[in-house]
């Protein structure tokens, strides 16, 4: 059975660098990769972005391939779709927390990480 791996948590919090180094055994999506390698973000493309990596996990989960998605899903809501995706597939689901302190590499404002701290919910259902 293919399984989905989410791996959520504050910006630096090492999200990234685990699942880079779980690429023996699942192909890694996260939204950030939509921006490309220069990372030219772009705030008004953020559901445009969202849509793209559900799409590529769900291509890929389709196609029999294990997935890790690493993001920072500080609510259920927006880990949702992916718990939908896994049951419609009939695949598993596990879910990481990172709770690291590496710094932000792209340079994420005070005052926004400390708007996702405060909205992160720990406790969740799937």
């Amino acid at each position: 059975m293919n399984t989905l791996l989410l791996i959520r948590g504050l910006p630096g919090s090492g999200k990234t660098s685990l699942a880079k180094r779980l690429k023996d055994y699942y192909i890694h999506c996260e939204t950030d990769q939509f921006w490309g390698i220069d990372y030219n973000f772009d705030i008004t493309k953020i559901k445009e972005a969202h849509e793209w990596c559900q799409k590529k996990v769900r291509e890929e989960l389709e196609n029999g391939f294990s997935v890790v998605v690493s993001n920072t899903f500080t609510t259920q809501k927006e880990m949702q779709p992916y718990f939908d995706m896994v049951k419609e597939l009939n695949a598993s689901v596990q879910v990481v927390l990172c709770q690291g302190n590496f710094g932000s590499v792209h340079n994420v404002p005070q005052e926004a990480l400390d708007r996702m701290k405060a909205r992160f919910e720990y406790e969740i259902n799937f």
